[in-house]
C-alpha cells in the first residue's frame, strides 16, 4: 500500500486514471469525506468522488444571494461523534463550534412563550410559567434521556455484530464469534446497570409514540410540542406513530465540546465540518475530485468491483468502493443488472425513502420582532438564539399537519423550525442583515393539488409559510430579501437523496442497527465483494454524524489486512 495525494479540482482525470487506487470513496458529502480521512491516515491511497462543483453533499455551505452564505440543507452541528472530531483533529482544521444558549423558543398566539436550554434554573422559570408539575418533572427527563444517551453510544461507535456474509476461514469465524459474544455481553452488562425500571421506560421510549412518552412526563401542551418536533424530525409520521420516541431519543444523543445534548452553529456554515474533515483527509494524502459524477460500477468477472465509471467517460480502477450514496442510488443505479441477489435488491427498493421535509433558506434585511416578546428594537434577544418552534404549540397541530401530508397535500398550517445563525456567525451575512434557516413538514414528494415543478405552486406554498410566521413575528414576510427552497424532489436531485430523505432512508425501528440499511448487511459490507456503504443509509443512521464513515473505514481496513496476510 502507498499514500500519494492531489490537490482537490475539478477533473483531473489523467491523476485519477494513471494509477489503481487503493480504495475509492463515491460522494463527498462528510461521511464519504470521514471514511477517506481513516483509509488515507491508515497509508491507503484514496481518491474520493463528488458529482457535485463544491463538497459536502448535505453538509454544504452555499452563496445563493450574494453576501448571504447558507447551511443549505443540514443546519446544525451536535451529532458529529466526539472520536471523529478529536482523531481527524477538525478543530485544528479551522471547526469551530457556536453554543446556543437558549437552546429554543417557542411563541404562542396568547401571547406567552417558552424558552429551553442548558440553564436548569432557567428552565425551571420558564416551565413554571405553565406548570410548576413540569418544572419539576423536566430535570428527571433530561437525565434519563442522557443516561439512555450514554447506553448508546457504544452501538454509534462500532460496525454491528452481524454474521459472517460469504466464505471465510475457520479462525475468522472463531473471531467473529468471539467479537459478538463481547459485543452482546457489553450491552447485556450496560442494560443491567440501567435497573429494571430504566431498562423498562428505555424499551417503551424505543417502541412507543413520541406522544405517549411526553404525556406520561408532562402535561404542558407547548412543552410536549416543543419537544415532540425532535421525534418527527425529517420523517413522514405523526407524535402517534409508534417508534418514534426512538427519533427522539436520536436527536439528543449529541454533544458540543463534551456538553451533552447542546447543539451549536457552525462558524461558516454546516460547510466547514465537511470542509475540515476534506482538510484532514487531504493532509492524510487523500485526493479529492469535484465534478466527477459515477455512473456506474465496474465488476470484474469473477464477481468483484473493479473500480467506477465516470459520467465522462473516464475509468478510475480500484478492488475497493465505498458509496456514500443512498442505498437505494448505491444498489439500483450503480451496480449493473443481474449483479446483485434478488431478495437483497427487493429489499432496498421497498424500504421506505419518503419524505415530509422542505428546507428554505432565506435573507432578511431585519430580526423577526416576535409579538409575544413585547420586544420593539431590532437588537438579538435570547428569543433569536436557538431554533425557534413556529405552528407546534400542541402535539396536536403536529399531528394535524401530517395528516395533510398523509392525504397528499402539504401541510395547511406546517410545522417550521427556525433558525438565525447569523445571530452568533458574523460570518455569514451583510452587517446587520440576516440568514435565516425554515426546516419545515409536512410537505409530500408528489402532491395531488400541484407540483413542485410550477413555479406558481412552490410560490403559493412558501408564502404559506411566511403567513405562518407573520403570526407569531407581524411584518416578517416583507423582510424577506430573497430566498432558496428545496422540496423533496429538489433534494433528490441537487444533493442526491432518495425520496429526499434526509437520513438516506427512514428511521423507523425496522430500519436500524442490524436492519440498516436491510437485514444480513448492517456492516457495512454489501453482497458484491469489494463494494461498502458508508453514508447515512448505513448503521447508526442520519444526521451529521461521521460514525458511518469512521466505522466502515475500519471495516475496510480489516478487510484489506486480511487480503494481504
Amino acid at each position: 500500500m502507498w499514500r500519494r495525494g492531489f490537490s482537490s479540482s475539478a477533473g483531473c482525470s489523467n491523476a485519477l486514471k494513471e494509477k489503481k487506487w487503493d480504495a475509492l470513496v463515491i460522494g463527498a458529502g462528510h461521511n464519504g469525506l470521514t471514511a477517506g480521512a481513516y483509509l488515507a491516515r491508515a497509508g491507503l491511497s484514496v481518491a474520493v468522488l463528488e458529482r457535485r462543483h463544491i463538497i459536502g453533499g448535505a453538509a454544504v455551505t452555499e452563496e445563493i444571494i450574494p453576501g448571504f452564505k447558507f447551511s443549505r440543507c443540514s443546519y446544525l452541528q451536535s451529532l458529529l461523534r466526539p472520536s471523529v472530531i478529536k482523531e481527524l483533529e477538525l478543530a485544528r482544521h479551522g471547526l469551530k463550534l457556536l453554543k446556543r444558549n437558549p437552546s429554543s423558543f417557542t411563541p404562542c398566539v396568547d401571547g406567552r412563550y417558552l424558552l429551553l436550554g442548558p440553564d436548569k434554573d432557567l428552565n425551571y422559570s420558564e416551565i413554571s410559567k405553565f406548570s410548576k408539575r413540569d418544572a419539576d418533572a423536566y430535570l428527571r427527563y433530561e437525565n434519563q434521556l442522557e443516561n439512555f444517551c450514554k447506553l448508546m453510544d457504544p452501538l454509534l461507535d462500532s460496525p454491528p455484530p452481524e454474521t459472517m456474509q460469504g466464505l471465510s476461514s475457520f479462525n475468522d469465524r472463531i473471531k467473529n464469534n468471539v467479537r459478538k459474544s463481547v459485543f452482546w455481553a457489553h450491552c447485556l452488562r450496560s442494560a443491567l446497570s440501567l435497573g429494571q425500571k430504566d431498562l423498562v421506560d428505555f424499551m417503551d421510549l424505543l417502541l412507543a409514540p413520541a406522544s405517549k412518552v411526553l404525556n406520561n412526563w408532562f402535561e404542558t401542551d407547548v412543552l410536549k410540542a416543543t419537544l415532540a418536533t425532535d421525534a418527527v424530525i425529517g420523517s413522514t409520521g405523526s407524535v402517534h406513530t409508534p417508534g418514534s420516541g426512538y427519533v427522539l431519543l436520536h436527536h439528543v444523543m449529541g454533544e458540543t465540546d463534551g456538553d451533552r445534548g447542546i447543539w451549536s452553529y457552525v462558524e461558516g456554515g454546516m460547510g466547514s465540518v465537511s470542509l475540515a474533515i476534506s482538510k484532514a483527509a487531504k493532509e492524510a494524502g487523500a485526493h479529492v475530485v469535484t465534478s466527477a459524477e459515477v455512473s456506474q460500477l465496474m465488476i470484474e468477472d469473477s464477481g468483484r468491483v473493479n473500480g467506477v465509471l465516470l459520467a465522462d467517460g473516464t475509468r478510475v480502477h480500484s478492488s475497493v468502493v465505498l458509496s456514500n450514496a443512498t442505498p437505494y442510488k448505491t444498489f439500483m443505479e450503480f451496480v449493473p443488472e443481474n449483479v446483485l441477489p434478488d431478495d437483497f435488491l427487493r429489499a432496498i427498493k421497498y424500504s421506505d425513502y419518503s419524505s415530509g421535509t422542505t428546507k428554505m433558506n432565506l435573507a432578511v434585511d431585519t430580526l423577526p420582532q416576535f409579538q409575544c416578546c413585547k420586544l420593539s428594537h431590532p437588537d438579538a434577544g435570547p428569543q433569536h438564539v436557538g431554533t425557534i418552534h413556529i405552528g407546534s404549540e400542541s402535539m396536536e397541530e403536529i399531528d394535524s399537519a401530517s395528516q395533510d401530508a398523509t392525504n397528499g397535500i402539504p401541510s395547511q398550517r406546517p410545522i417550521i423550525e427556525m433558525t438565525i445563525p447569523s445571530v452568533l456567525d458574523k460570518t455569514i451575512s451583510p452587517p446587520g442583515q440576516h440568514v435565516i434557516n425554515l426546516f419545515i413538514q409536512y410537505t409530500p414528494y408528489k402532491p395531488l393539488d400541484g407540483s413542485w415543478e410550477d413555479p406558481a405552486y412552490r410560490e403559493l406554498f412558501a408564502q404559506r409559510c411566511f403567513n405562518l410566521i407573520d403570526e407569531y413575528a407581524p411584518g416578517f414576510s416583507s423582510t424577506i430579501l430573497g430566498y432558496d427552497m428545496l422540496t423533496p424532489p429538489d433534494l433528490e436531485r441537487e444533493i442526491g437523496l432518495t425520496g429526499g430523505n434526509i437520513f438516506h432512508g427512514a428511521m423507523g425501528l425496522d430500519s436500524l442497527f442490524l436492519m440498516r440499511p436491510v437485514k444480513g448487511w448492517s456492516n457495512y459490507r454489501t453482497p458484491l465483494q469489494g463494494l461498502y456503504l458508508c453514508g447515512s443509509g448505513a448503521h447508526p443512521g442520519g444526521g451529521v454524524m461521521g460514525a458511518p464513515g469512521r466505522n466502515a473505514a475500519s471495516v475496510v481496513l480489516e478487510d484489506v489486512k486480511k487480503s494481504f496476510n
